[in-house]
């Protein structure tokens, strides 16, 4: 069964850094994409940044991310983790990672989502 797996959330105070890890099962992450979403309070689901496996290529899809997020994938482990320094009370959110063949800002490109993991940025 295709599954992702997110982890790493918490709380954290501005200017902090969290490491999230997508874990992914039943598939290969050589042959597809992961892309991480975010949805913050009262807002729509957003595309983050995104990482075609057949590249190690990252796409951004949010301005105020650039330098201070980025994405890594390990193979060996099936995982996928976002590093996020100099977070921001903006960046408070659910973050999701998902899968599919492209990487996009449209949601309907990916097939598979984990289940989100909430990071607060708070003092």
């Amino acid at each position: 069964q295709v599954q992702l797996a997110e982890s790493g959330g918490g709380l954290v105070r501005p200017g902090g850094s969290l490491r999230l890890s997508c874990a992914a099962s039943g598939f290969t992450l050589d042959y597809y994409v992961i892309g991480w979403f975010r949805q913050a309070p009262g807002k729509e689901r957003e595309a983050v940044l995104c990482i075609d496996s057949s590249s190690d290529r990252t796409t951004y899809y949010v301005d105020s991310v650039k330098g201070r997020f980025t994405i890594s994938r390990d193979g060996a482990t099936k995982k996928v983790y976002l590093e996020m320094n100099s977070l921001k009370p903006g960046d408070t959110a659910i973050y999701y990672c998902a899968t599919g063949l492209f990487c996009s800002a449209y949601q309907g490109e990916y097939d598979v989502w984990g289940q989100g993991t909430q990071v607060t940025v708070s003092s």
